[in-house]
């Protein structure tokens, strides 16, 4: 049996195939006038660079929504040893994240479909990207949002984490 904390994070998580509540969830968060944020990643080592970057995407709104790749989507992205740990494990940890409202999961390598779907009032993205260079930025402008760039905190990357433990 499953700690009933642990079924309250998978309430936060949003399957490929859980688009029709993911929507319902939408429609709730819209009817209570909140400000919804969209950002997107592999998130395969969850650090201390990541929860920061998270935490400054909730601060910009109300309702912090995270699009997550699935293991498909990682390793065609950052090769065949990519991801670390599995979606599922890469959900929950981010769920467990208090200012993470939900994790959508995509198996696209950019979450350009799965932002037409949310129509966030503001897409995220670490400074790394131009906000003219972030998938999906022409849908949310049409649909009056905003695109920004944050600033990522410094030293901080799955692939320096993965190099530093190989040195172990």
């Amino acid at each position: 049996m499953k700690h009933s904390k642990h079924r309250h994070l998978e309430t936060k998580v949003f399957g490929p195939d859980d688009r029709q509540k993911l929507q319902y969830r939408l429609q709730y968060w819209r009817f209570k006038g909140q400000r919804i944020v969209f950002t997107n990643g592999c998130f395969d080592l969850l650090h201390a660079g990541h929860v920061d970057y998270l935490a400054r995407a909730a601060d910009l709104g109300k309702v912090l929504i995270v699009g997550l790749n699935t293991d498909d989507s990682v390793r065609r992205i950052k090769g065949e040893k990519r991801p670390v740990n599995g979606q599922n494990a890469r959900a929950i940890m981010l769920a467990a994240l208090s200012f993470v409202d939900a994790v959508v999961l995509f198996d696209e390598d950019t979450p350009e479909n799965i932002v037409q779907i949310i129509l966030p009032d503001v897409l995220v993205k670490g400074d790394d990207y131009l906000p003219e260079d972030i998938a999906g930025a022409g849908t949310v402008r049409q649909h009056g949002g905003q695109v920004l760039s944050i600033p990522l905190l410094e030293g901080f990357s799955s692939s320096g984490l993965i190099k530093k433990i190989k040195q172990l």
